[in-house]
């Protein structure tokens, strides 16, 4: 038997164990620990990379997803009691920044095929209120943003992307170089748990755009809502990225694209011999860097039973998500106080009844890979 974890964070802290350790050094011999060079210095590399304008980092993507609502909000671009549709199968986060941002959460379901936001159902969700749309690139993998991008523009709506999992995806697989040819949104917001394909060593999160005002004005409000040391013209938090978790960072992007590619050679070797009917698989995209594969996913009507079995033959696996965000006990009562609005979900519930996700990563050598497809072929209910 082979055990094969879920996820090895050790193998990134020993491919890069001089520079982290040389990070850090730096750091604490500068005795400048906030906002400072390094905060910079990784701001401006991240949006470089992305091909944005800016980039302003925050204390993590829950931070940034809220604040980039908010912002738009002090802009005048929404205003609080505005609806933002967002997808149903999501981490709660996505809809706890809509909330937080006294903004309205409309669910809608997913395709089921993708798990991404149905491009499809985005006019019946749209109601005399709806001012946004979040979309989510879950798992990693890009959400049609094209077909998003004319949508919103044919009902004058602001895009926004919860790209927490998908560092380094590109839409246009002829432009590789940086994320400038996806169709543009207002903002993203990212997360560096340390987790991501792009993590630090603790919490981190950063927004996006090409909106240099909009940027400001996020600056700002993880600032305590300060435009000048103790001149607060806003009603701010303490969002900011530290120096440690800005030099990690720095360390960490030039190897970005690399631990990508080698999670889309395991994603397509999964795609391609897992073959247990019992078993589905989401499939490659038709432009494979669209993807990045921050989690692979496969639904089993026995989910259960299929990690138990998995886990005896030394197999790590872990469900995202098991319970959507509707049937969560923080939001009872919030569909008839108006605070959140969806119809039937039968998709997002299906899919977090089924989703199990195998693992993944760029540590994971040939034979682990051939394991878990071995392991995932043996199992029958």
């Amino acid at each position: 038997m082979m055990n094969v974890p879920f996820y090895s964070l050790d193998y990134v802290n020993r491919a890069l164990g001089d520079a982290l350790r040389e990070s850090f050094s730096d750091v604490l011999d500068s005795k400048w620990f906030i906002r400072g060079n390094r905060c910079r210095e990784f701001e401006e590399a991240f949006a470089a990379y992305c091909g944005k304008k800016a980039c302003v980092g925050v204390g993590n993507g829950l931070d940034a997803l809220t604040l980039m609502l908010k912002a738009s909000i002090i802009l005048g671009r929404m205003a609080q009691g505005d609806e933002v549709i967002v997808p149903a199968n999501t981490f709660v986060a996505t809809v706890l920044a809509v909330r937080a941002a006294g903004l309205v959460p409309v669910l809608v379901e997913p395709d089921p095929e993708t798990c991404v936001l149905d491009m499809s159902r985005l006019a019946d969700a749209c109601s005399a209120k709806t001012r946004a749309i979040l979309t989510v690139h879950l798992y990693g993998r890009l959400a049609d943003m094209p077909a998003l991008c004319e949508f919103a523009r044919s009902k004058g709506l602001l895009v926004f992307e919860d790209a927490a999992q998908s560092h380094g995806a590109v839409f246009d697989e002829n432009n590789l170089s940086s994320l400038v040819s996806r169709p543009s949104s207002n903002a993203a917001a990212y997360s560096f748990y340390p987790t991501k394909n792009l993590g630090a060593m603790g919490d981190g999160g950063a927004v996006v755009t090409d909106d240099l005002e909009l940027a400001q004005v996020v600056r700002s409000l993880g600032n305590y809502g300060s435009v000048e040391k103790y001149v607060n013209q806003y009603v701010g938090v303490n969002s900011r990225l530290d120096e440690v978790q800005a030099a990690v960072l720095l360390a960490k992007l030039p190897h970005l694209d690399s631990w990508n590619k080698c999670r889309q050679e395991i994603a397509a070797r999964y795609c391609a011999e897992i073959k247990n009917p019992l078993v589905r698989v989401t499939p490659v995209p038709a432009n494979p860097k669209s993807h990045v594969w921050h989690v692979f996913p496969v639904f089993c009507e026995t989910r259960d039973d299929l990690q138990k079995f998995l886990k005896n033959r030394g197999v790590e696996t872990l469900i995202h998500y098991p319970i959507p965000p509707h049937l969560q006990e923080a939001f009872d009562g919030a569909l008839s106080r108006g605070e959140l609005r969806y119809g039937p979900l039968p998709i997002a519930e299906r899919l977090a009844k089924t989703e199990l996700s195998i693992p993944m990563g760029p540590s994971m050598t040939d034979n682990q890979v051939s394991y878990v497809i071995e392991s995932i072929n043996a199992y029958a209910r």
